[in-house]
């Protein structure tokens, strides 16, 4: 298994052994009688010598995958929020200007638009509450 999967399921909480390819290659000879190597034949032999072998070495977390594990997920987070804050600015775009927003949002193609929303902010308060009748 590559470093990076191990890596990354351990990161995960994923208990992971480190299984030599020529203890899996020993163990796929004598379990299929040929050397004929499958995903499915070497998957099977690396879990028998995972189960049936004492004294494999653990993986353990390397201290820069933890790092950043958190700044990827740090990094998804902000898109899910940026994401989440476009949405809810293209809803009032379309409640505020005449025939709705164009689809696709930025800051540039859209603060000329400001002018056609300044009566609905003149009124507005700070909190965005609604006008009194």
């Amino acid at each position: 298994m590559g470093k990076h999967l191990a890596q990354r399921l351990v990161s995960d909480g994923e208990p992971v052994l480190d299984v030599p390819a020529k203890l899996a290659a020993r163990a796929r000879v004598f379990d299929t009688g040929h050397g004929r190597k499958t995903d499915a034949t070497d998957a099977r032999s690396v879990a028998l010598v995972a189960l049936r072998t004492t004294g494999l070495h653990r993986v353990s977390p390397d201290d820069h995958t933890v790092a950043l594990r958190l700044l990827v997920d740090r990094c998804d987070e902000l898109g899910r929020a940026r994401t989440d804050t476009v949405n809810r600015l293209h809803k009032l775009l379309t409640e505020l200007i005449p025939g709705g927003a164009k689809k696709f949002l930025s800051a540039t193609r859209h603060a000329p638009c400001s002018p056609q929303c300044a009566h609905v902010m003149s009124w507005a308060g700070p909190a965005g509450d609604s006008p009194q009748s």
